[in-house]
């Protein structure tokens, strides 16, 4: 019993498991902001894109009875298609997505550029003067030993 919970302590204190950790509370915690963002700027924004539209109480009712609205079907009991909130579904998801990639692109910028080690200078063969490789003890091109 003892060395399964030295393995689980090792396991579960390894630095991945910890990052990932962290990583799924901050990002929980970001999904609350975007979450914000989008219903409290950008969806009112496009509430008055499209005048007003509720898409929320766009459905067809499948019983062919007439609804005020989705709630009033709902609570009729009725069978409902909701395309409505399909399509602010879709609408919220492409506000997301385009949040996200503003917020990953600035992430981008703000990080410091790593610069490229520099190439060795090729090796070339002394008879032929033709690049070849490293570890190469005859030239592929004029055949010269090495």
């Amino acid at each position: 019993m003892g060395k399964m919970i030295d393995e689980f302590k090792e396991f579960a204190l390894k630095g991945n498991v910890v990052d990932m950790a962290i990583g799924v509370v901050i990002g929980g915690a970001f999904g609350n902001i975007v979450t914000s963002l989008v219903n409290d700027i950008f969806m009112p924004i496009v509430s008055k894109l499209t005048g007003g539209v509720d898409f929320s109480n766009w459905f067809i009712s499948l019983d062919g009875s007439k609804y005020a609205t989705l709630a009033a079907a709902q609570e009729a009991g009725a069978a409902t298609l909701n395309y409505g909130v399909l399509i602010s579904t879709i609408i919220n998801f492409l506000i997301i997505a385009l949040c996200l990639f503003g917020v990953v692109k600035a992430m981008n910028k703000l990080k410091k550029p790593v610069p490229e080690a520099p190439k060795p200078a090729p090796r070339l063969c002394p008879y032929c003067k033709s690049e070849i490789a490293e570890d190469a003890t005859r030239c592929p091109h004029c055949t010269s030993q090495l």
